[in-house]
């Protein structure tokens, strides 16, 4: 992708219904109100859902635009993102759920393991953290991890960095590049991408990805971190375990059913005539609410009854679900408000015009944009939300492809060198038992080229796209 696109912008951009703001005051609107959410967030420890809001208002007073339209704007967006990505979301936490309490995560785990050598283990690992990431937000794949990694650590004898870093790497990938995540779908639903395009590339993006950042680098990583896993879970792993379990084949079909319902919409759109009576079901089936609420059902069947669950185990799995997710849910409504306070202050498209004349690759800047605030916040969602709202003017004129590579631009950049004000960090740092200099060298560096290397490959699938 070159910048000769941006020529196709500008009349798009012109036409924008935006405030006649001056750049002189819409810049420091922008610097100071993201500036805002920064500090709240990593220096007053507020909560990200309050720290967006306040930042939102700030952009609009230093602006100069009438409270009572920031309010609008606020939420407006706030309710369009919860409607468009909240209901996802929560049907995303459902399966996960259902995959965790059914023993089909350890199902998965538990075949692909046993199958593999000392040699492979480490490859294994990463499908695990790839698999077990497609349907589970980050930090729940992560408690689920843990007690895999330590067990099969253990087990091996080898070092828990080089069994552990390339499972986190499959997680960390699928949480920033594959919908049905938190952030990609803020990011595709605030640039109007294709889910489906958008899940092909991010599979395809992510594959060689987990590769150089999760076993490839844990051969290094695991000479400078070689610590042995914790006894943390050794007495009562036993105990955790299912008496009976739902197949592998089974889990895997239910985990796999969202992902080929939507690949399914996208290769119909691509392939079948508009109006075509098969592209009018697969697009219903694909619909991201559709799939998700179809995996939930089939989850149930094929996860709960598979694992001799009652409809009372059931009800109450389900129900457990949402009580976590009620935080992430506000605060990529409120990113969603902030978005549309940036986008109707005329904020992105000062960018737009700013990107057109520095010359720079509109992916590049994207993943530029979404490193600095995850620098700055520690948090992908928050990084994938503010950089999806800053350039959501520039997706307009780009085509249906080149929107899906924008996402994933971000979410590359949303995942770069996490440290210390992320909670990741302290996770990975407080259950493998490592210093804070460990961490870095190993889960911060793991990160930093997982954000590189899908910088890189979204680069080069955008020159064939």
């Amino acid at each position: 992708m070159t910048t000769d696109l941006f020529s196709l912008l500008h009349p798009a951009l012109a036409a924008a219904d935006t405030p006649d703001i001056p750049a002189s005051r819409l810049v420091p609107a922008a610097l100071v109100g993201i500036a805002v959410i920064v500090v709240l967030i990593t220096r007053f420890k507020l909560h990200p859902f309050l720290g967006l809001t306040l930042g939102s208002l700030t952009v609009g007073a230093i602006a100069g635009v009438p409270m009572s339209d920031v309010l609008d704007s606020f939420t407006k967006g706030f309710g369009s993102t919860a409607a468009g990505v909240g209901t996802l979301i929560a049907l995303g936490a459902m399966f996960g759920k259902l995959l965790a309490d059914s023993g089909g995560a350890d199902e998965i785990v538990d075949t692909i393991v046993g199958r593999s050598s000392a040699r492979t283990l480490p490859w294994a690992m990463a499908g695990v953290g790839a698999i077990i990431g497609l349907p589970m937000f980050f930090e729940i794949g992560l408690v689920l991890l843990m007690p895999v990694i330590f067990l099969v650590a253990r087990r091996s004898g080898l070092s828990v960095i080089k069994v552990g870093i390339p499972a986190l790497a499959g997680l960390s990938a699928m949480h920033g590049l594959v919908p049905p995540h938190p952030g990609p779908l803020v990011a595709i639903d605030a640039l109007k991408a294709n889910l489906g395009i958008t899940l092909a590339f991010g599979v395809l993006v992510a594959l060689p990805t987990i590769a150089i950042a999760g076993p490839l680098f844990a051969r290094v990583a695991g000479r400078w971190v070689d610590v042995p896993a914790p006894e943390l879970y050794a007495a009562d792993e036993q105990a955790q375990a299912r008496v009976r379990r739902p197949s592998f084949g089974v889990t895997l079909f239910a985990v796999l059913t969202p992902v080929v319902l939507m690949m399914g919409k996208a290769l119909a759109d691509i392939f079948a005539a508009e109006g075509n009576p098969v592209r009018v079901v697969l697009d219903f089936l694909g619909t991201p609410l559709i799939a998700l609420l179809i995996a939930v059902v089939v989850g149930m069947f094929t996860l709960g009854r598979g694992a001799g669950m009652g409809s009372k185990e059931l009800a109450t799995s389900l129900e457990r679900s949402l009580p976590p997710i009620a935080g992430i849910l506000l605060i990529v409504a409120a990113g969603g408000g902030f978005k549309q306070t940036l986008v109707d202050t005329g904020i992105g498209t000062l960018v737009a015009d700013w990107v057109k004349s520095s010359g720079l690759s509109v992916l590049l800047l994207a993943w530029i944009v979404a490193v600095l605030i995850r620098l700055a916040t520690g948090s992908a969602t928050v990084a994938t939300v503010t950089a999806s709202g800053i350039l959501a003017p520039l997706a307009s004129g780009m085509s249906t492809s080149e929107v899906s590579l924008l996402v994933l631009a971000i979410g590359a950049g949303s995942v770069f060198f996490s440290h210390v004000n992320d909670a990741g960090f302290w996770l990975v740092k407080e259950y493998f038992g490592l210093s804070v200099g460990q961490t870095i060298k190993s889960w911060s560096l793991m990160e930093t080229l997982l954000s590189v290397s899908g910088l890189v490959f979204v680069l080069l699938l955008g020159l064939v796209v």
